[in-house]
């Protein structure tokens, strides 16, 4: 599971929405285009299956009184559940209008506040996505990139030499190109794959725009803010302030297994990556400590995202550190485990100061 929030983005040198949420509705509209009614995703909200685009911009440009012009007006959460999670619903959209009400509590619940928020605090409307597209930022397009300019170059080269606007042989230039795409490193059903392509499998996630105020417009809630509780003094008085990310993820994910009785793996659970970061020798001892199978499918995962896991490893060499009986590393060894080591932390940090459960 992840979990991105953002603030609207606006200002000089930004992706700007012009101080409005239109631009913002209309991008999430872009799926339905073309589709028959029945097979369109509507906006929803806390009770409402089916709520225009225009009641979105409406209600969401409406509901700013006293915020400044470089406030951010309202926050995109987006979720994006994994091909396992999408698998166990089956990749219904009823269910994941469902859960999306369900953490929405959640998220009212992770605010710190004097008095209690709950989910009727909140104005908020969400949308079901099904589809995802490769982005230039992207470490598979990237690859791809080199190749892709060659291939663009020798297909203009072709043209022109069909054309007679340019010596040489069609049939070599061809086969060079032929070559080309047998050659890069990632290919969508035989295709090379490009920026804007869709990707494979199941993409479905959720779009939420939250309203940086509360449903009467008076109160101000950011999740946005560096404190998890925090007390200031405004106008005389103690005012309670803050927004607490780590419970919030914590229990976005927990209420996804109760919801749906799905059994999450202790590498895919966000209190696991969290422990790295806090205290890796304790994780990599927990670690050892689990089933056969579920260490297997820890070790696996952690191979997968670039960390060697073989006897002579980073896992190994910090399951040592954790004071455990493993065999031991030679020192040639030593300098590649710190490096592996660094790289996992380093990950795990980024996803989570990034507002994101998983890696």
């Amino acid at each position: 599971m992840h979990i991105n929030i953002t603030p609207q983005k606006i200002g000089e040198n930004f992706e700007t929405y012009n101080g409005s949420v239109t631009d913002y509705v209309n991008y999430l509209e872009k799926e339905n285009e073309g589709k028959h009614p029945e097979l369109q995703e509507h906006f929803f909200d806390q009770n409402n299956n089916q709520i225009s685009p225009e009641t979105v911009i409406s209600e969401i440009d409406g509901n700013t009184k006293k915020l400044k012009k470089r406030d951010p007006k309202f926050y995109s959460i987006v979720v994006s559940p994994s091909a396992k999670e999408l698998k166990h619903i089956n990749n219904d959209p009823a269910l994941l209008r469902k859960y999306t009400r369900e953490l929405m509590k959640d998220y009212a619940a992770s605010f710190y506040r004097d008095r209690k928020v709950t989910v009727d605090d909140i104005k908020y409307y969400a949308k079901i996505e099904h589809e995802r597209t490769y982005r230039g930022f992207e470490k598979k397009v990237k690859a791809n990139e080199p190749y892709r300019k060659r291939i663009a170059k020798l297909k203009n080269d072709l043209a022109k030499i069909n054309r007679g606007e340019l010596k040489g042989s069609a049939r070599k230039t061809q086969r060079e190109i032929d070559k080309l795409i047998a050659e890069a490193p990632y290919k969508v059903n035989g295709k090379i794959l490009t920026e804007g392509m869709k990707k494979e499998g199941m993409q479905t996630h959720i779009h939420i725009i939250v309203s940086r105020k509360d449903v009467t417009n008076t109160y101000s809630l950011s999740p946005d803010t560096q404190h998890k509780e925090n007390t200031t003094i405004l106008n005389g008085k103690e005012v309670k302030q803050g927004f607490n990310k780590t419970k919030f993820f914590d229990a976005a994910e927990k209420r996804f297994d109760q919801t749906f009785q799905f059994d999450r793996n202790f590498i895919d659970r966000y209190s696991s990556k969290n422990l790295f970061r806090k205290d890796p020798v304790k994780f990599f001892a927990l670690v050892a400590q689990l089933p056969t199978n579920e260490r297997e499918l820890t070790i696996k995962a952690l191979h997968k995202i670039g960390i060697p896991t073989s006897k002579k490893s980073a896992f190994y060499t910090m399951l040592h550190k954790a004071g455990l009986n493993v065999p031991s590393i030679p020192t040639n060894k030593v300098q590649l485990a710190i490096k592996a080591f660094n790289k996992l932390k380093k990950g795990l940090d980024r996803a989570i100061q990034s507002g994101s459960i998983g890696v």
